[in-house]
């Protein structure tokens, strides 16, 4: 479930309560355990949510962003890749996601539609960042920012991505055996 909290009418933001109270084996909260990289997709994704549904400005989002509570423990580069990344090339990215779709951009949620420009755009430019650690990464965000049943389709877009976009590294992981066909 997706709360969405309004600091004004224009500026929305996702945030899901269960995601903050997870706490693992040894009684810490999961989120202790995110890395940097982590929390910047985390804090994306609440960026790029508001783009899509307030249609505030970059920079304005990002400005927000950063007074966040617990944005000081993420990767402000990682960060600002992703959020200036996917919104200077959203039409590049769009259009790479929607020949994977089963219906009109407009019809996919916000969510997921933010998840997918993210993976997409480690694909392309996070070289650094081993394909599966980015498909993982994306649909563990749609499981807990998203509808129900998003992160399946996350996965079946990302995963259509993949051999487009990492296919040095698809067909390498495909020869040794690490991926069924």
């Amino acid at each position: 479930m997706i709360d969405i909290q309004r600091t004004s009418p224009s500026a929305p933001t996702a945030i899901d309560d269960k995601a903050t109270r997870k706490t693992s084996s040894n009684g810490t909260g999961k989120s202790a355990a995110k890395s940097g990289r982590s929390r910047s997709r985390e804090f994306a994704l609440q960026g790029l949510y508001q783009f899509l549904v307030g249609q505030n400005e970059a920079a304005d989002i990002d400005m927000f962003t950063r007074d966040l509570s617990g944005f000081h423990k993420s990767d402000s580069v990682h960060y600002d890749a992703l959020l200036y990344g996917c919104i200077e090339q959203r039409e590049i990215l769009d259009s790479l996601i929607e020949p994977l779709l089963d219906r009109k951009l407009n019809e996919i949620s916000p969510i997921e539609h933010a998840v997918m420009w993210m993976g997409a755009y480690e694909f392309q430019h996070c070289i650094d960042v081993p394909w599966r650690v980015v498909l993982n990464e994306y649909i563990e965000l749609a499981k807990s920012f998203g509808g129900t049943d998003g992160h399946k389709y996350v996965n079946g877009v990302l995963n259509g991505l993949a051999p487009k976009l990492r296919a040095r590294e698809v067909e390498s992981d495909r020869a040794k055996g690490k991926l069924r066909d």
